[in-house]
């Protein structure tokens, strides 16, 4: 099997060369891609997988969000291409390294939006095949239709070919949103924006950081860029949505800040419409980041087998309307054709997507749809429960 390298020009991505890379191990299981709708349990079973893998894979198994990954996956680059020069295929040495790491590597939320994403992968994904890398992941789209319509997608056929062959396809599609079926809300997200709730939500930041003197305006460093944090200590944050939104921060950002804190207080979230798309973007990447910031896995409890990011948020609406474009609107006055066939598509209600268009692509309205089904299900019991507030 060979590597094909692409440096970027005025002209876009062309091949320069070719590694090759060493054929795969024999007798390599087969990957395993999980796909389907929001809430129908894919990242659910891939984390009982990975709980349950035997103790010798302790130390080489990696679970990982598609954003977390990706940001790693740069990282290593742009240190390769420092120590050995541009020229250096730096995606292949990147997958060696991280096969000497890790064995098998479980995938959350893969999907592909750009052409340069679609090359890495591509070569990414031959490579930790080649090293005998396996690779569990989940998404929401078929492997057929990722990346689809995008630029130059030919280029991203033989990734297509690669997982179909060397995975097992299945498809987990519900007509059940797990998240989302009702339960008891639990005091974490608070609405509206009044006095009352404001005391509330400072009462909870005071009783959590009462044993800690708090921190204005510190600084967190991210990509040698810094991020401010307005409220902390070494475990709670404060942010107001115009410091966590506001601003030009990335998933990098976001992952960053629920690395280094375990609860999380954002206030002030408005009704989010086209004049605040750029925020609401910002938004759903920071809900992914508090989602999937967990970080300790148990075998032995079901149901208190996660241990997550404590989330407390000061919205003025509820829930299910944060992402619509105005209130006291019916969710079906302003759906377009296209959106409307994106819905279905997923099995998404009016309900869920609002009244706002202010989502449009399909992979906008996908995280669109995961982000208030995972805000749902941060209001629950059960999140309340299995969130550890300290360490």
């Amino acid at each position: 099997m060979t590597c094909a390298i692409f440096v970027k020009t005025s002209f876009g991505l062309r091949a320069s060369a070719t590694i090759p890379l060493p054929p795969a191990p024999p007798r390599l299981p087969k990957g395993l891609y999980l796909f389907g709708s929001v809430g129908c349990g894919k990242s659910f079973l891939m984390d009982l997988f990975y709980a349950h893998l035997p103790p010798k894979y302790e130390h080489s198994k990696r679970r990982v969000h598609f954003h977390a990954f990706m940001v790693d996956v740069h990282r290593r680059g742009h240190k390769i291409k420092q120590e050995k020069g541009e020229a250096q295929d730096w995606i292949h040495l990147a997958a060696r390294d991280i096969a000497k790491e890790t064995t098998v590597l479980c995938f959350d939320e893969f999907q592909v939006t750009d052409i340069a994403d679609a090359m890495i992968l591509r070569r990414l994904m031959e490579s930790l095949n080649a090293y005998g890398v396996v690779t569990v992941m989940t998404s929401n789209r078929t492997p057929d239709d990722l990346y689809k319509n995008g630029i130059q997608r030919e280029q991203f056929i033989p990734c297509i070919e690669l997982i179909k062959s060397s995975f097992v396809v299945k498809c987990l599609d519900s007509e059940i949103d797990y998240r989302k079926v009702p339960r008891a809300l639990s005091k974490v997200y608070f609405t509206p924006i009044d006095d009352a709730h404001r005391l509330q939500i400072n009462k909870l930041f005071d009783s959590l950081t009462s044993n800690e003197p708090v921190t204005s305006d510190r600084k967190l460093t991210v990509w040698g860029r810094p991020i401010i944090v307005p409220e902390s200590t070494s475990s709670v944050a404060k942010f107001g949505f115009n410091d966590l939104c506001g601003q030009a921060l990335s998933a990098s950002d976001y992952l960053e800040i629920t690395k280094t804190f375990q609860t999380i207080f954002l206030t002030d979230v408005p009704q989010l419409g086209l004049d605040t798309k750029d925020q609401a973007r910002r938004f759903i990447l920071f809900i992914d980041a508090a989602y999937e910031a967990k970080v300790g896995i148990s075998q032995f409890f079901l149901f208190d087998y996660l241990m997550q990011t404590k989330l407390f948020i000061l919205s003025e609406v509820p829930i299910a309307t944060v992402f619509s474009d105005q209130k006291g609107k019916r969710a079906t006055d302003e759906i377009s054709d296209h959106q409307r066939a994106l819905m279905d598509e997923q099995g998404l209600s009016a309900d869920v997507v609002g009244a706002s268009s202010i989502f449009t692509g399909d992979e906008e309205v996908f995280s669109f749809a995961r982000a208030v089904s995972r805000i749902a299900e941060m209001g629950g019991v059960q999140w309340a429960r299995i969130s550890k507030i300290s360490k």
